[in-house]
Protein backbone atom coordinates (compact mmCIF):
# COMPACT_ATOMS: atom_id res chain seq x y z
CA UNK A 1 0.00 0.00 0.00
CA UNK A 2 1.08 3.56 -0.59
CA UNK A 3 0.31 6.48 1.70
CA UNK A 4 -3.11 6.81 0.03
CA UNK A 5 -4.04 3.24 0.85
CA UNK A 6 -3.77 2.12 -2.77
CA UNK A 7 -2.38 -1.37 -3.48
CA UNK A 8 0.88 -1.47 -5.45
CA UNK A 9 2.90 -4.14 -7.21
CA UNK A 10 6.02 -5.64 -5.67
CA UNK A 11 8.99 -3.27 -5.56
CA UNK A 12 11.91 -4.28 -7.79
CA UNK A 13 14.71 -2.21 -6.30
CA UNK A 14 17.42 -4.50 -7.69
CA UNK A 15 15.97 -4.77 -11.19
CA UNK A 16 18.22 -3.96 -14.14
CA UNK A 17 17.51 -4.15 -17.82
CA UNK A 18 18.27 -7.48 -19.50
CA UNK A 19 20.73 -7.96 -22.31
CA UNK A 20 19.45 -8.43 -25.83
CA UNK A 21 19.78 -11.97 -27.18
CA UNK A 22 22.67 -12.24 -29.59
CA UNK A 23 23.31 -14.10 -32.80
CA UNK A 24 25.10 -17.03 -31.22
CA UNK A 25 25.06 -20.82 -31.32
CA UNK A 26 23.08 -22.46 -28.50
CA UNK A 27 24.25 -26.04 -28.07
CA UNK A 28 22.20 -29.01 -26.90
CA UNK A 29 22.65 -32.74 -26.60
CA UNK A 30 20.45 -33.71 -29.55
CA UNK A 31 20.38 -30.49 -31.56
CA UNK A 32 21.73 -26.96 -31.65
CA UNK A 33 20.38 -23.56 -32.56
CA UNK A 34 22.36 -21.55 -35.08
CA UNK A 35 21.57 -17.96 -36.07
CA UNK A 36 19.68 -18.16 -39.34
CA UNK A 37 21.95 -17.75 -42.35
CA UNK A 38 20.01 -18.07 -45.62
CA UNK A 39 23.19 -18.87 -47.53
CA UNK A 40 23.92 -21.84 -45.28
CA UNK A 41 20.44 -22.96 -44.28
CA UNK A 42 17.87 -22.03 -46.94
CA UNK A 43 18.19 -25.09 -49.16
CA UNK A 44 18.11 -27.63 -46.33
CA UNK A 45 15.20 -25.86 -44.65
CA UNK A 46 13.20 -25.79 -47.86
CA UNK A 47 13.81 -29.49 -48.48
CA UNK A 48 12.75 -30.27 -44.90
CA UNK A 49 9.62 -28.12 -45.08
CA UNK A 50 8.35 -29.56 -48.37
CA UNK A 51 8.14 -32.98 -46.73
CA UNK A 52 4.92 -31.56 -45.27
CA UNK A 53 3.01 -32.60 -48.39
CA UNK A 54 -0.33 -31.14 -47.23
CA UNK A 55 1.34 -27.87 -46.20
CA UNK A 56 -0.52 -28.01 -42.88
CA UNK A 57 2.43 -26.47 -41.03
CA UNK A 58 1.88 -23.17 -42.86
CA UNK A 59 -1.81 -22.78 -41.99
CA UNK A 60 -1.37 -20.67 -38.86
CA UNK A 61 1.75 -18.80 -39.98
CA UNK A 62 1.22 -15.33 -41.51
CA UNK A 63 3.36 -16.24 -44.54
CA UNK A 64 3.86 -19.18 -46.87
CA UNK A 65 3.61 -21.78 -48.18
CA UNK A 66 6.30 -21.19 -50.77
CA UNK A 67 5.94 -23.27 -53.91
CA UNK A 68 9.35 -22.26 -55.23
CA UNK A 69 12.69 -22.32 -53.48
CA UNK A 70 13.51 -18.87 -54.87
CA UNK A 71 10.41 -17.40 -53.19
CA UNK A 72 11.34 -19.04 -49.89
CA UNK A 73 14.91 -17.75 -50.15
CA UNK A 74 13.69 -14.20 -50.83
CA UNK A 75 11.43 -14.37 -47.77
CA UNK A 76 14.34 -15.47 -45.60
CA UNK A 77 16.56 -12.71 -46.99
CA UNK A 78 13.98 -9.96 -46.54
CA UNK A 79 12.19 -10.96 -43.33
CA UNK A 80 14.40 -13.20 -41.23
CA UNK A 81 17.81 -11.60 -40.79
CA UNK A 82 16.93 -8.84 -38.32
CA UNK A 83 17.32 -8.70 -34.56
CA UNK A 84 13.60 -8.74 -33.70
CA UNK A 85 12.45 -11.29 -34.56
CA UNK A 86 15.78 -13.00 -34.09
CA UNK A 87 15.59 -16.25 -36.05
CA UNK A 88 17.46 -19.44 -35.22
CA UNK A 89 17.81 -22.54 -37.35
CA UNK A 90 17.42 -25.91 -35.64
CA UNK A 91 20.28 -28.22 -36.60
CA UNK A 92 20.10 -31.97 -36.01
CA UNK A 93 23.40 -32.87 -34.30
CA UNK A 94 23.42 -36.37 -35.78
CA UNK A 95 23.08 -35.23 -39.41
CA UNK A 96 24.11 -31.55 -39.22
CA UNK A 97 21.02 -30.76 -41.30
CA UNK A 98 18.73 -27.76 -40.84
CA UNK A 99 15.25 -29.04 -39.95
CA UNK A 100 13.34 -26.17 -38.35
CA UNK A 101 13.04 -22.53 -37.36
CA UNK A 102 12.19 -20.64 -34.17
CA UNK A 103 12.72 -17.07 -33.03
CA UNK A 104 12.78 -14.63 -30.18
CA UNK A 105 10.53 -11.63 -30.83
CA UNK A 106 8.81 -8.65 -29.21
CA UNK A 107 11.97 -8.33 -27.17
CA UNK A 108 11.58 -5.86 -24.28
CA UNK A 109 14.78 -5.90 -22.19
CA UNK A 110 13.73 -2.94 -20.02
CA UNK A 111 10.77 -4.96 -18.72
CA UNK A 112 12.44 -8.36 -18.97
CA UNK A 113 9.83 -9.72 -21.37
CA UNK A 114 10.48 -11.79 -24.48
CA UNK A 115 8.36 -14.00 -26.73
CA UNK A 116 9.06 -17.21 -28.61
CA UNK A 117 7.42 -17.47 -32.00
CA UNK A 118 7.65 -18.12 -35.74
CA UNK A 119 8.05 -21.76 -34.74
CA UNK A 120 8.15 -23.97 -37.81
CA UNK A 121 9.21 -27.55 -37.22
CA UNK A 122 9.52 -29.77 -40.27
CA UNK A 123 8.27 -33.38 -40.21
CA UNK A 124 11.86 -34.39 -39.42
CA UNK A 125 11.67 -32.41 -36.18
CA UNK A 126 8.06 -32.77 -35.05
CA UNK A 127 7.37 -35.14 -32.16
CA UNK A 128 11.06 -35.83 -31.57
CA UNK A 129 13.24 -35.37 -28.50
CA UNK A 130 14.93 -32.55 -30.39
CA UNK A 131 11.66 -30.62 -30.64
CA UNK A 132 11.39 -30.48 -26.86
CA UNK A 133 15.09 -29.75 -26.44
CA UNK A 134 14.80 -26.72 -28.74
CA UNK A 135 12.21 -25.17 -26.45
CA UNK A 136 14.26 -26.03 -23.35
CA UNK A 137 17.40 -24.47 -24.83
CA UNK A 138 15.59 -21.26 -25.72
CA UNK A 139 14.02 -20.98 -22.26
CA UNK A 140 17.29 -21.75 -20.49
CA UNK A 141 19.11 -19.09 -22.49
CA UNK A 142 16.71 -16.28 -21.68
CA UNK A 143 16.12 -17.16 -18.01
CA UNK A 144 19.53 -18.44 -16.86
CA UNK A 145 21.86 -16.45 -19.08
CA UNK A 146 19.97 -13.24 -19.92
CA UNK A 147 17.81 -12.87 -16.81
CA UNK A 148 14.39 -12.24 -18.33
CA UNK A 149 11.33 -12.22 -16.06
CA UNK A 150 8.62 -13.35 -18.47
CA UNK A 151 8.60 -15.67 -21.49
CA UNK A 152 5.56 -15.50 -23.76
CA UNK A 153 3.89 -17.84 -26.24
CA UNK A 154 1.07 -16.57 -28.43
CA UNK A 155 -0.89 -18.32 -31.15
CA UNK A 156 -4.10 -18.30 -33.11
CA UNK A 157 -6.79 -19.51 -30.72
CA UNK A 158 -7.91 -21.92 -33.47
CA UNK A 159 -4.49 -23.59 -33.46
CA UNK A 160 -5.21 -26.50 -31.14
CA UNK A 161 -1.78 -28.07 -31.70
CA UNK A 162 0.06 -24.93 -30.64
CA UNK A 163 -2.09 -24.48 -27.53
CA UNK A 164 -1.56 -28.10 -26.53
CA UNK A 165 2.20 -27.74 -27.05
CA UNK A 166 2.35 -24.61 -24.89
CA UNK A 167 0.63 -26.36 -21.99
CA UNK A 168 2.83 -29.45 -22.34
CA UNK A 169 5.93 -27.24 -22.16
CA UNK A 170 4.81 -25.63 -18.92
CA UNK A 171 3.31 -22.36 -20.16
CA UNK A 172 0.25 -21.10 -18.30
CA UNK A 173 -2.80 -19.97 -20.25
CA UNK A 174 -3.66 -16.31 -19.62
CA UNK A 175 -6.61 -15.64 -21.89
CA UNK A 176 -7.80 -14.71 -25.37
CA UNK A 177 -7.25 -11.34 -27.05
CA UNK A 178 -10.28 -11.14 -29.33
CA UNK A 179 -9.88 -9.88 -32.90
CA UNK A 180 -6.23 -9.17 -32.18
CA UNK A 181 -5.04 -9.18 -35.76
CA UNK A 182 -5.76 -10.23 -39.36
CA UNK A 183 -3.64 -12.56 -41.48
CA UNK A 184 -4.19 -14.35 -44.75
CA UNK A 185 -7.56 -12.61 -44.94
CA UNK A 186 -8.75 -14.20 -41.69
CA UNK A 187 -9.51 -12.91 -38.22
CA UNK A 188 -7.20 -14.06 -35.45
CA UNK A 189 -8.18 -14.26 -31.83
CA UNK A 190 -4.86 -14.67 -30.04
CA UNK A 191 -4.31 -17.08 -27.15
CA UNK A 192 -1.71 -15.89 -24.63
CA UNK A 193 0.53 -18.12 -22.51
CA UNK A 194 3.53 -17.36 -20.31
CA UNK A 195 6.24 -18.72 -18.04
CA UNK A 196 7.64 -16.52 -15.26
CA UNK A 197 11.18 -16.58 -13.90
CA UNK A 198 9.97 -17.89 -10.52
CA UNK A 199 8.37 -20.87 -12.30
CA UNK A 200 11.46 -21.69 -14.34
CA UNK A 201 13.60 -23.59 -11.76
CA UNK A 202 11.00 -26.36 -11.34
CA UNK A 203 10.35 -26.51 -15.07
CA UNK A 204 14.07 -26.63 -15.81
CA UNK A 205 14.48 -29.63 -13.53
CA UNK A 206 11.56 -31.40 -15.21
CA UNK A 207 13.00 -30.76 -18.69
CA UNK A 208 16.40 -32.06 -17.65
CA UNK A 209 14.94 -35.24 -16.15
CA UNK A 210 12.87 -35.81 -19.30
CA UNK A 211 15.75 -35.12 -21.70
CA UNK A 212 18.18 -37.40 -19.88
CA UNK A 213 19.13 -40.45 -21.95
CA UNK A 214 18.00 -42.72 -19.10
CA UNK A 215 14.41 -41.62 -19.79
CA UNK A 216 14.37 -43.37 -23.17
CA UNK A 217 14.44 -47.04 -24.07
CA UNK A 218 16.46 -48.63 -26.85
CA UNK A 219 13.77 -47.73 -29.39
CA UNK A 220 13.83 -44.09 -28.29
CA UNK A 221 10.46 -44.22 -26.53
CA UNK A 222 10.04 -42.12 -23.40
CA UNK A 223 9.65 -43.89 -20.08
CA UNK A 224 8.09 -40.90 -18.33
CA UNK A 225 6.21 -38.04 -19.96
CA UNK A 226 7.27 -34.44 -19.50
CA UNK A 227 4.20 -33.91 -17.34
CA UNK A 228 5.17 -36.86 -15.14
CA UNK A 229 8.65 -35.43 -14.74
Amino acid sequence: MNELGQPLGDELDQWQSCALPERMVIKGKYCRLEPLDPVLHAEQLYEAFIEDMQEANWTYLPYGPFNKFTDFKVWLDVSCEGNDPLFFTVIDNSSSCAIGLASYLRIAPLNGVIEVGHIHFSPKLQKTVMATEVMYLMMKHIFDELGYRRYEWKCDSCNQGSKKAALRLGFKFEGIFRQATIYKGRNRDTAWFSILDKEWPALKLAFEHWLDTSNFDEQGHQKRSLQDC
